[in-house]
């Protein structure tokens, strides 16, 4: 049977839950009402952490989903992006538009990695 890990476990969710070897992460945003390129780079750096306290890094992230409020900060998450991606290693990846949990949001990115 896989053992299954929770990482910052709470009523309605965790950040992150490990099965098998692979590793999700719950959708992460940052501080509402900031640009898209400063959400990114927060919710970057959360992802960056959480990974670590899975065990795994960003070279292992194997999908990204990134949902953004407005397809018009697209070149301002992708200039964040892009330099934080480690040459070589960039994952499977959307990019959709939707409406996120408050207009304040403009960033929610998903992950899977391995371990």
């Amino acid at each position: 049977m896989t053992e299954i890990k929770r990482i910052e476990s709470g009523q309605r969710m965790s950040q992150a839950v490990i099965a098998g070897n692979t590793v999700w992460l719950a959708g992460q945003v940052a501080e509402p009402g900031k640009p898209a390129a400063d959400q990114t780079r927060s919710i970057l750096a959360q992802i960056d952490t959480l990974l670590k306290k899975a065990g795994t890094d960003k070279t292992k992230i194997v999908s990204a989903q990134i949902w953004l409020a407005d397809m018009a900060d697209f070149a301002a998450m992708n200039a964040v992006w892009d330099a934080w991606v480690p040459q070589g290693h960039a994952p499977a990846r959307a990019t959709g538009e939707s409406k996120l949990a408050t207009p304040d949001y403009k960033v929610e990115i998903i992950i899977t990695a391995v371990l």
